[in-house]
């Protein structure tokens, strides 16, 4: 009987579980890849590890983060292939709003939307959770900087700040005192600086510039990917600092 709720994902078991979903997530820590997100009172940023698995792959090409719109960022970790997959869906779902009304799709709205489908994918003997979990940034125009994850539950929700991946644990207790020394209220740049410097304590090593990467959501300038020059500006910041 287990291993009949094993195999399949509409099937609970005793203990209330969906094993399949477990197993997403599973896939998700497996990556390898840390993630920190960190809101802040006028930008939201978001740090994760560049892993290039082979020596001759172009590392510019080794990403987690991608532009939804010109307002949306999203940082996607878990299995490479499932990631575009969510990833395409998300910018469909964005450019189709955007068709039918004119303006951006707020991110929130973005959001329930991307957790509505992988929810149904938890109900569909055919289908199979995604193994991936998505981050999504923006600068609203009334409720401010906002961060939210989406899992392959298709479960949903804000954060003030969040970790994923390996140490992720370590990584939240860390934000959660960033948060409450801020009062998720810090600037720019100040936030920019304390989501790598955890990421590194994280770690518990110096990271290159070359080693993450660093997108920014503000709301004059909407999300970016900051340049290798300046992470290696805010990397030596946080030195300079300790």
């Amino acid at each position: 009987m287990s291993r009949q709720m094993d195999r399949q994902i509409t099937v609970f078991s005793p203990e209330g579980k969906l094993y399949q979903i477990e197993y997403a997530l599973k896939s998700i820590q497996n990556a390898g890849i840390l993630g920190v997100c960190l809101r802040g009172g006028d930008a939201v940023c978001m740090v994760a590890q560049r892993k290039v698995s082979e020596k001759l792959m172009d590392p510019s090409y080794v990403t987690n983060m991608y532009v939804i719109t010109p307002n949306i960022g999203a940082l996607c970790i878990g299995s490479n292939p499932d990631c575009k997959d969510v990833i395409l869906e998300a910018r469909q779902i964005a450019g189709k709003f955007k068709d039918q009304n004119g303006y951006e799709i707020p991110v929130h709205f973005l959001a329930a939307k991307i957790g509505k489908k992988a929810q149904i994918f938890t109900q569909n003997a055919g289908m199979r959770p995604l193994g991936a979990v998505i981050h999504l940034c923006a600068v609203d125009d009334e409720k401010g900087p906002q961060l939210w994850k989406i899992d392959p539950s298709g479960h949903y929700f804000g954060w003030k700040a969040l970790a994923t991946g390996p140490k992720d644990q370590e990584a939240n207790n860390m934000l959660e005192k960033v948060v409450k020394q801020t009062d998720g209220n810090g600037e720019r740049t100040l936030t920019i600086r304390k989501t790598l410097d955890v990421l590194m304590q994280t770690l518990a090593q110096d990271v290159k510039p070359t080693d993450v990467e660093v997108g920014v959501v503000t709301a004059e300038g909407g999300f970016r990917m900051l340049s290798v020059q300046e992470i290696d500006d805010h990397l030596t910041a946080i030195h300079e600092q300790d």
